[in-house]
């Protein structure tokens, strides 16, 4: 049935792998390059420093953008589930369905873009205390 596609598509695996094989010994040599260039500079004190978890820089709110973004998820499908269950709409029905699922998306997606505007303002007012303070 599909048979016109059977032969390219072969062909194109093929040369797929052997460009795959080719790049993974092209990087081996490279990385040993490179391994060789920066061994002479480091000395084995560089490694005996403790493994932590990175330290974000003083002006990032990306853990205040994703809280207020889930916590807007979460009330936009809990505001869902009271739309739905207060309007009683027949899920047996193609229509009342439909209406559910976008009451659901629309509230979803609403109450995540009220979540990432406050955590906008929340972040330009936390700049502008931190400029005055300054």
């Amino acid at each position: 049935m599909m048979e016109f596609i059977k032969a390219p598509l072969i062909i194109g695996i093929v040369c797929a792998a052997i460009y795959g094989l080719f790049e993974l010994f092209v990087r081996k040599k490279e990385r040993l390059a490179i391994i060789e260039k920066i061994g002479d500079k480091l000395d084995a004190s560089a490694f005996d420093m403790k493994i932590g978890l990175p330290r974000l820089a003083s002006g990032s709110f990306s853990s205040l953008k994703a809280g207020c973004l889930l916590s807007g998820i979460g009330l936009g499908l809990l505001i869902g589930f009271l739309i739905s269950g207060t309007v009683g709409l027949n899920l047996d029905d193609r229509m009342g369905r439909e209406i559910i699922s976008t009451v659901y998306g629309a509230s979803v997606l609403l109450f995540g873009g009220i979540g990432l505007i406050l955590a906008f303002v929340i972040e330009l007012k936390l700049s502008k205390e931190k400029d005055k303070n300054k």
